[in-house]
């Protein structure tokens, strides 16, 4: 095998996902993948249930692709074609924004705004997996594989790309989708490399869409592009083999050009995974919300702070994050996840920021409207300072008493720096398959299942309890 150092770009990631062995993954790695998956598959069950889930499953349903064979929709008993359940599985698990998140190395990557890294890349593994009867470990390993590339393929790209509106989650998220279609189609290097070159041409995503359907249809559409790309590939269809470092390839066209180093030599060196770690969001909204939410909490819950006692609170952050938490005056659930001012109000009123609060009918209280109004969201100079590869909050209460209480956040719960534990994860997961009215039954065995992932023979037994409501 060539040098990674030697080899192309596009060709050092092609061969790192088809030729790299499982027994290369360290088992820290593999224990904080299936984390991230326990928690995709909890998503996609509460995000099947949203508005979006209904529509995808009308539009399916118009297709005349379902039937008694395929893969499954989670949550539901639909079964269809591979790429038809991974796009409504990807967004599902996008759909209430409570999804894993990338976190950056390199000071002007912005945290939280690479990839949610598992939407994209989970539907394709399991449709996959299912459609072939693949072992647990299969899928476990192609998981693990495409999120690494995708991971680092986002830190490497100019972060123009995300700055000029491209959502990374959707451009890069296809091409890690076609790595692991690639991966579980046990293509070989040349056919993983058209699959690169055929999933990058599909690449698309813009963050205007943020705060609507079509940010979650963004990773839906991403996995099932993923899937045509490696089964084309397949089938002999030409690409590009240099698609990611060409002079009009991926990194230059939609990003103005890329940092090499950040990428050639680095797949799993270190695994992201283990630095700088990918984050599990606590709250169903924007990343960037997280850290203010957490300090938010503390400050309540410390000082008992009644919501008839605020009279202002101001909300400090980098220039980079009112830039994506850009609805300040919500009219919908899916404007609020993305709304810093409404998650401040909402903990201000009810001390919690669950699902349940996330509702079109919450969104549009009276009292919840009258306590966004009194939040101020912008720019502060010491969270500036701070470096964009943190989510710096700084928060200023002034309550009716005459007292001001404060303080700063650099990350939220759920990050590295404050991870969830394994319990406080099931939680988590039990939470959304309850809003996903999956049997309790059913819940408890997958907890146990998918932390036992790589014991598995078959995927379909743990696909099967998701087709049961």
């Amino acid at each position: 095998m060539d040098s990674p150092l030697n080899a192309s770009v596009t060709e050092y990631v092609a061969r790192f996902v088809v030729s790299t062995k499982a027994s290369r993954i360290p088992a820290e790695v593999m224990h904080l993948g299936k984390r991230s998956i326990l928690d995709g598959i909890g998503l996609a069950l509460a995000g099947n249930a949203a508005e979006s889930g209904h529509i995808v499953r009308s539009y399916l349903k118009s297709l005349g692709v379902a039937g008694s064979k395929g893969a499954t929709v989670i949550g539901t008993g639909m079964k269809v074609p591979a790429r038809f359940a991974a796009f409504a599985n990807g967004i599902a698990i996008h759909a209430d924004d409570y999804d894993d998140t990338q976190l950056a190395v390199a000071k002007d990557r912005v945290y939280g705004l690479l990839t949610h890294p598992t939407a994209p890349v989970l539907p394709v593994v399991l449709a996959l997996g299912e459609v072939g009867n693949r072992s647990g470990a299969d899928v476990l390993t192609a998981y693990q594989l495409a999120l690494e590339a995708e991971t680092k393929i986002s830190e490497a790209i100019d972060p123009r790309h995300y700055d000029h509106g491209f959502h990374s989650t959707a451009t890069i998220g296809t091409i890690a989708a076609a790595a692991a279609a690639a991966r579980m189609l046990k293509l070989n290097v040349e056919q993983a490399r058209r699959a690169l070159g055929i999933g990058a041409s599909q690449s698309a995503g813009l963050r205007e869409n943020f705060g609507t359907m079509t940010k979650p249809f963004h990773p839906g559409r991403s996995a099932e592009s993923g899937i045509v790309a490696a089964e084309f590939a397949k089938l002999g269809w030409t690409a590009t083999p240099i698609v990611l470092e060409a002079g009009r390839g991926f990194f230059k066209a939609a990003g103005g050009g890329y940092d090499r180093a950040a990428l050639q030599g680095k797949l799993g060196n270190p695994w992201t995974f283990t630095f700088p770690g990918v984050s599990i969001k606590p709250h169903p909204s924007g990343s960037l919300t997280h850290p203010g939410m957490g300090l938010m909490l503390d400050l309540i819950r410390n000082h008992d702070i009644r919501s008839e006692q605020v009279v202002k609170v101001k909300v400090g952050t980098n220039r980079h994050m009112p830039n994506a938490l850009i609805h300040h005056k919500p009219s919908d659930e899916l404007q609020a996840k993305f709304s810093m001012e409404f998650c401040m109000a909402i903990l201000l009123l009810r001390r919690k920021a669950g699902l349940a609060e996330f509702t079109d009918q919450v969104v549009n209280r009276p009292d919840v409207k009258r306590m966004i109004a009194k939040i101020e969201f912008g720019v502060h100079p010491e969270a500036e300072a701070a470096g964009y590869e943190k989510m710096t909050t700084i928060i200023d209460i002034e309550l009716s008493d005459g007292r001001k209480i404060g303080g700063r956040a650099d990350f939220g719960k759920g990050s590295p720096a404050n991870p969830m534990s394994d319990d406080e994860l099931a939680g988590k997961f039990r939470e959304c398959a309850a809003w996903g009215k999956l049997p309790k039954a059913n819940a408890e065995k997958l907890v146990d299942i998918v932390f036992n992932l790589e014991k598995l023979k078959s995927i379909r037994d743990l696909t099967g309890l998701l087709a049961k409501r």
